[in-house]
């Protein structure tokens, strides 16, 4: 059997799928890998690396996946697909909620694809969850750049020339990124606060030294979805959240927003009105862009001044951290490998009736089989 590992072609990302860790290990099942051309070069893994680990180097994605019996991305192909042929398996990061017309190509070309943000949060899936890999990375990156965007330090400072103040930063969404983000903050210094509107968050944020921030109601004992994920609150509560952020928010130096529901457009968390409240120079760092953003006025990609706050709202930051977050990816993407390869014969052992493969399995057999996104 063969595994083709795809350079990523999309902007924004330096990524791989694989590392020559990774390779090694699928060598010892019996599989063969090929690796396109400088396909991990971004993440600092050479061709020659990938050699070493016991690989063969493609030049281009037609070769590498023509006769590949499984592809590895680490985001959706675009021309790529039409290179694979049928029967093949997909395996990346594929946004399924955001590329819906992308799901039908993939059965209609007849390629079976896994997409890996659908992983089910339970213990057994822990290994594979990319989310949770991916934003950690996010979370304490998001920090970094706010650091680096701030005009002051964050750590209290005692000097014979007077006292600096400590950074005082508002962490939104407490989930993995937000909670490394708290972490983060703490290690640098600040004075952290966060919000969520789940119940479980205030215990997670209080142990890494954050002041909880939330409207505790009825609503919010139902927050939380059985897989974890923090669910869409009513008009009622968000107004009331809101008024309550924005008395917060007048005195953070940053807020980082982190707050995303699965397959729902990112809930608007900071108005142009609590903006216009911030401190002169403060920062926001709006990690929710790419689906719409928590803050109004984020441009995704890029850094605005809105009434003296820098809004900064990144692209893919998990990809700013290419070298460790391939590592981590590529990990999970070899767990998950153990659920459809036979790790003694190298050979296809893919049991579809696996609650994993489920809950991941876009298309099977030239049809759309998920059931959030059959026709």
């Amino acid at each position: 059997m063969k595994i083709a590992i795809l350079k990523e072609h999309q902007a924004y990302e330096k990524r791989v799928a694989a590392t020559p860790e990774t390779v090694r290990k699928l060598k010892g099942m019996n599989i063969d890998v090929v690796v396109e051309k400088d396909a991990g070069l971004n993440a600092s893994y050479t061709d020659a690396s990938y050699i070493d680990a016991g690989a063969t180097i493609a030049n281009d994605s037609k070769a590498a996946a023509g006769d590949a019996d499984i592809v590895l991305k680490v985001v959706r192909p675009d021309g790529e697909i039409a290179n694979m042929k049928r029967g093949a398996k997909l395996i990346a990061m594929l946004s399924p909620y955001n590329n819906k017309d992308a799901i039908k190509t993939y059965a209609d070309k007849g390629v079976d694809a896994f997409s890996l943000e659908l992983v089910p949060r339970i213990t057994r899936a822990q290994s594979m969850d990319v989310l949770s890999s991916q934003s950690n990375l996010a979370g304490y990156r998001a920090v970094i750049d706010a650091a680096a965007e701030f005009g002051r330090a964050f750590p209290m400072m005692m000097t014979a020339a007077g006292t600096v103040a400590p950074a005082r930063v508002l962490v939104m969404g407490a989930g993995v990124a937000g909670l490394q983000a708290i972490a983060t903050a703490k290690r640098l210094g600040a004075v952290v606060s966060a919000t969520d509107v789940r119940m479980a968050a205030k215990e997670q944020v209080q142990s890494l030294g954050g002041t909880f921030v939330m409207v505790e109601d009825e609503e919010t004992k139902q927050a939380e979805t059985s897989g974890g994920y923090a669910k869409e609150m009513s008009d009622a509560y968000k107004a009331k959240q809101a008024a309550l952020i924005a008395e917060t928010i007048k005195k953070q130096d940053i807020v980082i927003c982190t707050a995303l529901i699965p397959g729902r457009q990112a809930p608007r968390l900071v108005s142009d009105a609590m903006l216009k409240t911030m401190k002169q120079g403060s920062v926001v760092i709006d990690l929710a862009a790419e689906q719409g953003g928590n803050c109004e006025g984020s441009v995704l990609g890029k850094t605005v001044q809105l009434h003296g706050v820098r809004v900064v709202s990144p692209a893919n930051i998990a990809s700013s951290v290419a070298v460790d977050a391939s590592a981590l990816y590529a990990k999970n993407v070899l767990q998950f490998l153990t659920l459809i390869v036979d790790a003694k014969t190298g050979q296809l052992a893919i049991n579809w009736e696996d609650e994993i493969i489920k809950a991941t399995a876009l298309t099977k057999d030239g049809a759309v089989i998920h059931p959030n996104f059959k026709a």
